[in-house]
């Protein structure tokens, strides 16, 4: 079954940068679309930013010129590229796969964006 393990999280000032890794295993990553979501205390799980398997990119749009996705399916891992930090962007960060109807999702990873 798929397993997805988060990393690069941490604390940061606004302004800031920080890059997030997924390491995903127990799919056929490369024919996969895949995508970060976060979720901010008190709120939905929202979508950050997805890639298909052939590049196509898409990002909310609160997000879009500052957090940049890519995928290396050599290793089988997403990124996140994430500058310009705000505290909005405080929130537990996660990936999986662009699908509605998850049932998996792994630990994420927390972001916290200080002022």
């Amino acid at each position: 079954q798929v397993q997805l393990v988060e990393s690069g999280g941490g604390l940061v000032q606004a302004g800031g940068s920080l890059r997030l890794s997924c390491a995903a295993s127990g799919i056929i990553f490369r024919l996969k679309p895949m995508a970060w979501y976060r979720q901010a205390p008190g709120k939905q799980r929202e979508l950050v930013a997805a890639i298909t398997s052939v590049d196509s990119i898409r990002y909310a749009d609160s997000v879009k010129g500052r957090f940049t996705i890519s995928r290396d399916n050599a290793k089988n891992t997403v990124y996140l590229q994430m500058n310009s930090l705000k505290p909005g962007d405080t929130a537990v960060y996660y990936c999986n796969i662009d699908r509605v109807g998850n049932d998996y999702w792994g630990q994420g990873t927390q972001v916290t964006v200080s002022s």
